[in-house]
């Protein structure tokens, strides 16, 4: 490559540029550059001999339709009406000139004559329609209007007494658990075993005759709740009175003693008139206590005394002899345990 001579130069500007590199030219090669090849290099990947395939094709171009297509009108039998003729215009080739501007002027003319014509009797035809059906169908609003009006004449009171829409509708249905009955608590028992709440019978209540001072025998109606103690001392004396016909009328001696049957349910009948709960959580507590520490006398003591309140002496006598057995050594379960074994065997126990 010949270089041109420096005349001809211009100084701002390099003499290679504009002249085509040479053959092998690979730019920056000499300072450890390397050529690489794309895609775009090599070409398509298809062969330039294969047939071509729509889906690789571009999107053909949408045909304009010409002025003769837009114009073509439909002179179908189909299309065609008696009275009317075609649908279509024949005529709109044609330019629009002044005569058909003055005679769509006076189309439109009488069509607003006609229409005036009948608009006074297609609005009194739409309001009796409208009557018609307000009648059948009324609001609710005219359906209650005579009532809102003697609203008027409502007093605070009456006001007050209305009851509740959800009070009284359907009030077994939607809360049906309401009914249900559930089993009389041992809190109301155990309060009128202790003689908490008693109530007695009236004798002068029952059935009163016409005549004054005088009193119907029968029936007596109680004036109250019945007191379950004094019932249970009724059947107690009713028991005896089975028990004497049970006597052998010939020796005059009794099959079953009365006196000492009675004495021996007086002594089922507990004599603690607390809350049973309460009495099952002190032995819980008391059961915890004795576990954890079966060491401490004071808990045994404790438990044993428990059950001698309820009225349950042998499960007391128990309980004391099993921590004197783990607590030899303490003189109060000793002494606790005597106390509470009969007269006849505490000697026996010390």
């Amino acid at each position: 490559m010949s270089v041109p001579p420096q005349a001809f130069v211009n100084k701002n500007k390099k003499h290679f540029l504009g002249i085509p590199a040479p053959l092998g030219y690979v730019a920056g090669v000499g300072r450890g550059a390397t050529g690489f090849t794309t895609r775009s290099d090599i070409g398509p990947a298809r062969d330039a001999n294969d047939v071509s395939d729509d889906r690789h094709a571009p999107p053909a171009a949408k045909r304009k339709k010409t002025e003769e297509e837009d114009d073509d009108e439909d002179l179908n039998d189909s299309n065609y009406d008696e009275f009317s003729g075609y649908s279509g215009s024949l005529f709109s080739k044609d330019p629009y000139d002044k005569d058909d501007a003055e005679a769509d002027a006076i189309y439109e003319s009488i069509d607003k004559r006609m229409d005036e014509k009948r608009k006074e009797y297609r609005e009194k035809r739409l309001k009796e329609d409208l009557e018609r059906y307000r009648q059948e169908r009324p609001k609710i609003q005219q359906q209650f209007s005579d009532l809102k009006r003697e609203l008027k004449s409502v007093s605070e009171d009456e006001w007050a007494a209305i009851p509740e829409v959800g009070d009284a509708r359907n009030r077994k249905q939607r809360n049906p658990r309401a009914e249900k009955f559930t089993p009389l608590p041992d809190s109301v028992l155990s309060r009128n075993l202790g003689g908490e709440s008693a109530t007695s019978i009236d004798p002068g209540s029952g059935l009163a005759s016409m005549m004054p001072g005088v009193m119907t025998p029968g029936m007596l109606t109680p004036s109250g709740d019945l007191d379950l103690r004094k019932i249970g001392q009724a059947r107690n004396t009713l028991m005896n009175v089975k028990l004497s016909q049970v006597s052998d009328s010939v020796s005059g001696q009794t099959v079953v003693d009365p006196k000492g049957y009675l004495t021996d349910l007086q002594s089922m009948i507990p004599t603690y008139g607390g809350d049973i709960n309460d009495i099952k959580k002190a032995r819980l507590l008391l059961k915890s206590v004795r576990e954890t520490n079966p060491n401490h006398p004071p808990a045994w003591i404790a438990s044993a005394r428990l059950e001698e309140v309820t009225g349950k002496m042998q499960s007391a006598r128990n309980l004391i002899m099993k921590g004197c057995e783990i607590n030899p050594s303490s003189e109060e379960l000793w002494l606790e345990a005597a106390r509470l074994q009969p007269p006849d065997t505490a000697r026996a126990v010390i």
